[in-house]
């Protein structure tokens, strides 16, 4: 009976600790609601764990579903992983828990799992833009990273501090001073840290190279363009005098959207900021501003009415001093999910990122062209290396330069945003190689001659150790001729007219001796017999190859035996194998008048060159493999012998074929 006394107590103590869970989830909804996003994760997380699983089931998974959201906002990936597993193990009523634990894996490099997310999403949602996307970037992906583009890309070391670095800019293109935001603190400097990200809020800093070509001198940009709200994403007019940048206005317990500010630059320093007038209500966001070379319009992104979902790229149109209704960019450029940070190169270029379109997860960046008619197309992936499995945006461009920087969380243990320098460099084409004789020793006094059929005509002289190079031009089809004093020519053609990457052509060039005999590789008979098998057509075809490259001489071919089986029958055979060779020749449209037949069976024993001499140690340069040779060899060095005198050569007899 005692016990029931604190029975009552129990149950307000239950009540009251319910009702303090449901206030600290309002809280946190509030705080999500006006995007403080990293303050919201924190309550959802205190909240979480005195939520009951068994009998708050859905409450449960509503808190880890904002959890894992707000986490990833705030791009703390592994975070919001583990908050929105939970979210669909509790079977969160909303499928967009699905779908966004789904993105998240794809950042995390867990392409099979994300897949199966985007398909329990896509079940309630067959027509989600984002999920199919998301889908389709999770298959290729892999597929991507193998074959990457040729851009270069390197983290911008010297920008690199204890917090972010983002949205790089190049004032009218110079490529020694950029302009970037982050979230560094100048020594003694004290700033709050933002209720979205956690971290202090933005200022706008400058750097530039020095005469080495290192960034120095990082340093916050004067005047009053800083303040204790956040300010980034700046972009310059075409002459560089016109700032354009955001500004995110921080006003505790309002939910403000960003704002786009101008700033003249004057004796040398930048004015005071004057905000851009694109809508009457202060909740809609406008950011990210890029203009037009004649300043005349004005990219930014907005989540206001009327876009594709998410948030969008618009567009305003300046008449006079003020600029017009915004306009939406298009469907081919803006999805269901989040455009931001455009970028206009050239009038005709918009680079921007995306987490809607296929790419390899979070924001990728993306390139569209303006037709004729005023519209973006062909929007393309810029592909990895520029794109990774984490959130790239912010690029910038050099004035006239296939060079630049953009933003990066890739690679990082906070994923903190970081500055990454591309470049691309040029496609350069060249030919290299060395030319030798058929025995293997180079000839110092080869002359190549390049023709291509973009008028080249010249000629070039090999080194002293027989090689050569030289650079080639793009498209272009060229053939090469290799000749010497006392040899045969080589001839052989290379063509860049298909090809998108920089290449070497390695040409070795090997020229026969007119004077001596030239012996022929992989030249194989059926055993006993002078039918020529499948495997000696490679080498044969060759032998036409240098035929039709020197068409004034005419050759013997000559075959041998080695000392098995009687003179007679080895004679007869080596003949038979020698007109099988020509015969073949004459099928490939060799003159026969050009070809003499020959067998010497085993009367020509081979002279060891100091090729030879080198590939067996049992030989020596100038040894005859005749019968007193071999019978000093044990039996396998004898096999070896019999297969080196075995061979069918070629020599010339005449260069004055047809010449009259």
């Amino acid at each position: 009976m005692i016990r029931n006394r604190f029975i009552p107590l129990l149950l307000l103590g239950a009540l009251l600790s319910g009702c303090s869970v449901n206030q600290t989830i309002k809280r946190a909804d509030k705080k999500y609601e006006i995007g403080e996003y990293y303050k919201a994760a924190s309550i959802y997380k205190s909240a979480y764990s005195r939520v009951s699983a068994t009998k708050e089931r859905q409450k449960k998974a509503y808190v880890a579903y904002r959890m894992g959201e707000c986490y990833s906002l705030v791009n703390e990936n592994n975070k919001a992983e583990m908050a929105l597993k939970n979210a669909t193990r509790y079977k969160y009523s909303d499928t967009t828990a699905y779908l966004l634990y789904a993105e998240v894996l794809r950042k995390n490099k867990k392409p099979q799992e994300a897949i199966k997310n985007y398909e329990v999403y896509l079940a309630a949602h067959p027509k989600s833009e984002v999920a199919l996307a998301g889908k389709e970037s999770s298959v290729q992906a892999i597929e991507w990273l193998k074959n990457p583009t040729r851009y270069k890309v390197k983290k911008v070391d010297a920008f690199v501090s204890k917090r972010t670095e983002s949205s790089p800019s190049f004032p009218a293109g110079d490529s020694t001073t950029v302009y970037f935001a982050s979230t560094r603190l100048e020594k003694g400097e004290k700033r709050k840290n933002s209720k979205i990200t956690g971290i202090p809020t933005h200022n706008i800093y400058m750097s530039r190279q020095n005469s080495a070509g290192v960034w120095d001198n990082i340093e916050a940009v004067e005047g009053e363009i800083n303040t204790v709200d956040d300010e980034g994403s700046p972009s310059f007019s075409a002459d560089g005098k016109t700032m354009f940048f955001t500004r995110c206005r921080y006003v505790k317990g309002e939910t403000h959207g960003a704002e786009i500010y101008t700033s003249k630059r004057n004796g040398g320093k930048w004015g005071k900021p004057v905000k851009i007038e694109l809508s009457k209500d202060s909740s809609i966001s406008f950011a990210h501003p890029t203009v037009s070379s004649d300043g005349r319009i004005l990219y930014f992104v907005s989540d206001m009415k009327g876009g594709f979902g998410g948030k969008d790229i618009w567009f305003s149109v300046k008449n006079g001093e003020k600029w017009g209704a915004p306009q939406n960019a298009g469907s081919k450029i803006n999805t269901a999910g989040d455009e931001m940070f455009p970028f206009l190169r050239h009038d005709t270029l918009l680079y921007f990122s995306s987490n809607g379109l296929p790419g390899f997860g979070g924001l990728d960046i993306f390139c569209a062209t303006l037709s004729a008619d005023g519209q973006w197309k062909d929007v393309r992936n810029m592909m990895y290396p520029i794109n990774s499995n984490m959130d790239d945006f912010g690029i910038s461009f050099v004035e006239g330069a296939e060079s630049g920087m953009f933003t990066s969380n890739r690679d990082d243990r906070k994923a903190y945003d970081r500055i990454y320098s591309f470049v691309l460099p040029p496609v350069v084409f060249n030919i290299a190689g060395k030319v030798t004789s058929t025995s293997g020793e180079p000839l110092p006094d080869a002359i190549i001659r390049i023709v291509g059929n973009d008028g080249t005509n010249l000629k070039i002289h090999a080194k002293k150790d027989g090689t050569f190079s030289y650079p080639l031009n793009k498209n272009v089809k060229y053939v090469m001729l290799g000749n010497c004093r006392g040899y045969l020519n080589q001839k052989d053609a290379v063509r860049t007219d298909s090809l998108d990457d920089s290449h070497t052509f390695n040409i070795n060039l090997s020229l026969a001796s007119v004077s001596k005999p030239v012996g022929l590789d992989n030249i194989f008979f059926e055993f006993g017999k002078a039918t020529l098998t499948k495997e000696s057509d490679k080498s044969l075809d060759k032998l036409v190859k240098l035929l039709n490259d020197n068409p004034n001489i005419t050759i013997e071919i000559g075959a041998h035996t080695d000392r098995v089986g009687s003179a007679e029958g080895n004679l007869r055979l080596s003949g038979e194998r020698a007109e099988s060779v020509v015969n073949y020749l004459i099928k490939k449209g060799i003159e026969a008048e050009r070809l003499t037949a020959k067998g010497y069976g085993k009367t020509t024993p081979v002279v060891v060159d100091a090729k030879l001499a080198k590939q067996y140690s049992f030989l020596h340069d100038g040894q005859v493999l005749d019968d007193g040779s071999l019978d000093q060899m044990n039996a396998e060095q004898q096999e070896i012998a019999n297969q080196i005198n075995r061979r069918t050569e070629f020599r010339v007899l005449k260069t004055t074929y047809k010449m009259y």
